[in-house]
């Protein structure tokens, strides 16, 4: 475990010392987030804060295979797993860093972001497998294994992009999303009595420590916004760990427990359902605005203002206090989950029914209370990327 802290601190510590190199290079590149209608900020934030995520993801990989307990017990397909997923989701940060500098359109997006799942297909992080109720093994052709893969990487690309409407509110939810996933695979190895090595917990934790390192200049009144080059690239990285899970362990390592018996089947659908779990609310907020926008005889890629986040300010949240909101929500499921899939007892669904009232409560009657902490909402917002 303290490896892995190692792991967070460094992914942290280099992702907000590369935030002001990255806030210059946005600056004289001219990637910066201009003032418009549907947009909350009121002034313009440069981009590019992706660029410092990916410095951060890097050094924390660097970092992970000199030390002494990762570096031995990352086995060689582990390591290829993990810059697999670093140099896909580099190539789809750099798509980002073009679209923050000269407004891709979304087909152009949208290819860059296939290519960089194929880099990520074709380096072995792909599902392999599923366990059926019964207890045996089904496998995926190749064409199925690529399919889902792509299907579960667009998705979770796209709906981080979508999330991305207020500042710290992506970061946030999947920095959240991935110490939720590190909790996942450290209890799968401890139950389990194997190694305690492996990809997902290696990418998730280094994924929580560049969004932390990140947040730092990113939350509200934010200096400087992820943009596509961040989103996307989280998002990618978040469903690869997820991914890899799926490769890391076997079957049997993943079905039953240390003394051999078998487990709850929602172990064997975590790393295939966290990804949509932690974005459950952005993934609502991305089918509602495709339905509304053609609904409406519009484009669905054609932004709006009538995202989940503009309706939290919409009925009286403050913005610092929307943000925290959603946090709650992606910690209460993210969690929540995990806790349900590999602890039992009745304490359990009780702290999850705790959590759901107390998150519920804060969303629908805290606005009807007076912010004594408002702040206004004249500077500082994410502005949103649709696709």
């Amino acid at each position: 475990m303290r490896e892995y802290v190692v792991v967070f601190l460094v992914a942290g510590a280099v992702t907000f010392l590369l935030t002001v190199i990255a806030r210059e290079i946005a600056v004289r590149t001219g990637a910066v987030a201009k003032v418009r209608d549907r947009d909350v900020h009121a002034e313009p934030i440069p981009y590019l804060g992706g660029l410092a995520m990916l410095g951060g993801l890097a050094s924390a990989y660097v970092v992970a295979r000199e030390l002494p307990f990762l570096g031995s017990n990352l086995g060689p397909f582990a390591r290829e797993d993990a810059a697999g997923v670093l140099v896909a989701g580099a190539l789809i940060c750099a798509v980002g860093v073009l679209d923050d500098i000269f407004d891709l359109d979304a087909l152009t997006k949208f290819g860059g972001q296939v290519l960089a799942v194929g880099i990520l297909v074709y380096s072995g992080v792909r599902y392999r497998f599923f366990i059926q109720p019964n207890g045996e093994q089904f496998s995926l052709d190749e064409a199925q294994a690529v399919l889902l893969t792509a299907l579960v990487v667009l998705a979770t690309v796209n709906a981080v992009n979508f999330i991305d409407g207020l500042d710290g509110l992506a970061a946030g939810v999947i920095g959240i999303g991935a110490t939720a996933f590190f909790l996942f695979c450290y209890l799968l190895t401890v139950v389990n009595d194997v190694g305690r090595a492996s990809t997902g917990a290696l990418l998730s934790a280094a994924l929580a420590g560049a969004c932390a390192g990140f947040l730092v200049h990113n939350f509200h009144p934010a200096r400087l916004f992820m943009g596509d080059s961040g989103s996307m690239l989280i998002g990618l990285v978040l469903s690869g760990a997820a991914i890899s899970v799926t490769t890391g362990f076997s079957s049997v390592d993943i079905a039953s427990g240390a003394d051999g018996a078998r487990a709850s089947l929602l172990p064997l659908l975590l790393p295939i359902a966290i990804p949509i779990l932690i974005l459950i609310v952005p993934l609502a907020d991305l089918v509602l605005a495709v339905v509304r926008r053609t609904a409406a005889g519009r484009s669905p890629f054609a932004p709006d203002k009538q995202h989940l986040h503009h309706r939290l300010l919409e009925i009286g949240h403050s913005h610092r206090r929307a943000v925290l909101i959603m946090w709650l929500w992606a910690a209460l499921i993210g969690f929540g989950t995990v806790l349900a899939s590999l602890l039992t007892g009745w304490l359990v669904w009780v702290g999850v029914g705790v959590g759901f009232a107390v998150t519920l409560a804060l969303t629908l009657v805290v606005p009807t209370l007076p912010d004594v902490h408002h702040l206004g909402e004249s500077t500082g917002s994410e502005s949103e990327h649709p696709l």
